[in-house]
């Protein structure tokens, strides 16, 4: 069994943690750790636990906790992990990390989006980037993981194909994505309200959200070229769910059919991508609960443009799900274990 060890327990990405991985038939979860919930019983917490899980939470000393278990998972704010992590940790166990600290190359660029310093540098470049369709032969011998974020994930995913395969011009590309409100964390904050959130839609992080670079770089990885993208996220009255629109200029004249074998070639054997049949839009509803993505396009003769559209629940493939995806291909398990749950649609 893999003795696993979560950080963040008392978040939402970690309580979807807890729910994916004890039902995972080769992982154990040894350590529930959260720094504002030290000995209070998990179960009290997440009360759909209830004589399920009888463990107390424990602190977040990820020293000790190294010493006891195979993984630990960091479900904690930008900065924890990055400011925690050393070379004797990582001597005793792999971390997969869901923040933004080991996702970015350029530590310059992490500084000036996160506004924070960069506490261990020296560990950014043997990190790999867990989006694991993409990453899939990299994941396994890694100390690190970065979990991908779920906007980013949607996004990335959405559009790979397309800009693998040269079909569009990636200089042009505009991403317009909705997320419910579990993506703001669990934390109170004043914009989180319900009377703030219901009846009513906004946008937030203009031209400034954090995301944006590291879906700029992974996209650039796939063109081959530095590309900057336009990125607007908007939050939406629902718990979970991120819906991506994209917009790109074709870099040529293409059918529908060419676009759809370019899709087909990269995800025609992932086993949590569907590419939806023609003309049917993803939607949050039917994703949810789930680890699957949905994704497809529309192609528009009269602008020569291609409008692309994605769909995941952002707390399991968006985070908790991919990372016990990422989890699975580093202890050589099958990729599925534990992600088998279907969609729940209401």
């Amino acid at each position: 069994m893999i003795k696993a060890g979560i950080i963040g327990a008392t978040g939402y990405a970690g309580e979807e943690l807890v729910r994916l991985l004890l039902s995972h038939k080769e992982a154990e979860i040894c350590w529930y750790g959260s720094r504002s919930y030290v000995d209070e019983k998990y179960a009290d917490i997440f009360r759909n636990l209830f004589q399920v899980v009888e463990d107390r939470c424990l602190s977040d000393n990820m020293e000790e906790l190294a010493k006891q278990v195979d993984v630990i998972f960091t479900a904690t704010p930008q900065g924890y992990c990055a400011g925690v992590v050393n070379d004797e940790i990582l001597k005793n166990t792999k971390i997969i990390d869901l923040s933004a600290d080991f996702r970015i190359k350029d530590v310059s660029v992490y500084e000036k989006w996160y506004k924070i310093e960069h506490k261990a540098p020296q560990y950014i470049e043997e990190a790999v980037y867990g989006l694991c369709e993409i990453n899939r032969e990299k994941i396994p011998g890694a100390r690190i993981v970065a979990n991908p974020g779920c906007y980013t994930t949607c996004s990335i995913l959405s559009l790979y194909p397309l800009v693998k395969e040269k079909l569009i011009d990636p200089q042009s590309i505009i991403v317009d994505a909705k997320s419910g409100t579990t993506g703001a964390g669990r934390g109170s904050k004043t914009a989180n309200l319900y009377c703030e959130v219901n009846e009513n839609i906004k946008a937030y992080g203009v031209l400034t959200h954090r995301h944006t670079p590291e879906i700029e770089e992974q996209l650039g990885y796939a063109a081959g070229e530095d590309i900057q993208i336009i990125f607007t996220p908007h939050l939406v009255p629902m718990n979970r769910g991120i819906l991506v629109t994209a917009y790109a200029n074709l870099s040529q004249n293409v059918t529908w059919e060419q676009v759809r074998a370019a899709y087909d070639k990269y995800y025609g054997k992932e086993p949590f991508v569907r590419v939806l049949d023609r003309d049917v839009c993803p939607e949050t509803r039917y994703v949810q609960g789930s680890n699957y993505v949905d994704v497809n396009f529309k192609l528009d003769e009269r602008t020569n443009r291609i409008v692309v559209m994605g769909a995941l629940d952002n707390v399991v493939k968006g985070a908790a799900g991919q990372a016990v995806q990422n989890m699975n291909l580093l202890f050589g398990l099958p990729e599925g274990e534990g992600l088998q749950q279907l969609p729940m649609c209401f």
